[in-house]
């Protein structure tokens, strides 16, 4: 069966020191669910089995017993051709997305091909009260709309954000602070307005500072702009 297979092939790829690693970065994940494949050897992984008519079991089996699997899931996702089978696998996945890595590197391709339906989930998804399906809508917004299908009114959606939770404060100060780099002089008001939550204004500056996409001055004049 598929998903013994898989574990197989996982626990054969196991490495120990990179597992403990991951026990360390991600620690809202349970130890004893991290087997400890590195993310290039899931990507290869992941591939080889999109390519497979069986693989539907293996995305059926949720919730999966390990973190290497739900890795593999969404790296599996992202792989996905057509649109309309990868929203609805991404949709039926991201309940069960309980870690910043899982939910961050989960990025399917074919979401360039299909913005304008894409956006209709992302509004979907960052209104949602789960923090793992807030933090990838607002990624995904990033990701796709902060060039050339930006539209000031999608910094608008983020600004109004307000969550107790770190993983969705941290995404959010991300997506501005990126914002910021692509699309400084709409996205500047926020800041200079105070129209984020007072942690996420100063993390949003403090990452801000740390690009190399902004220029010494921007940075000089962000860091005035701190909330004390």
């Amino acid at each position: 069966m598929i998903i013994e297979e898989i574990q197989k092939e996982l626990f054969a790829r196991q490495d120990e020191g990179y597992r403990d690693m991951q026990i360390r970065i991600i620690p809202n994940v349970a130890p004893e669910r991290v087997i400890g494949v590195r993310t290039p050897e899931l990507r290869k992984l992941a591939k080889e089995l999109a390519k497979r008519e069986d693989i539907g079991v293996f995305l059926d089996a949720l919730p999966h017993e390990h973190f290497d699997e739900d890795q593999l899931h969404a790296f599996i996702l992202s792989e996905m051709k057509d649109y309309e089978r990868c929203i609805s696998e991404v949709e039926r996945f991201l309940p069960y997305v309980n870690n910043w890595a899982t939910c961050d590197q989960m990025s399917p391709k074919i979401f360039r091909k299909h913005k304008a339906d894409l956006l209709k989930h992302i509004r979907k998804w960052i209104k949602s009260k789960e923090t793992y399906t807030i933090r990838f809508g607002v990624g995904m917004l990033m990701e796709h709309f902060l060039d050339a299908d930006y539209d000031p009114k999608y910094p608008e959606w983020v600004s109004k954000l307000r969550s107790e939770e770190y993983y969705v404060n941290m995404m959010i100060a991300w997506y501005f602070a990126t914002a910021l780099a692509k699309q400084y002089e709409t996205v500047l008001l926020y800041i200079e307005e105070h129209r984020l939550a007072p942690w996420t204004n100063n993390k949003t500056i403090q990452k801000a500072v740390e690009s190399y996409r902004i220029t010494p001055e921007q940075k000089e004049y962000l860091r005035t702009l701190k909330v004390k």
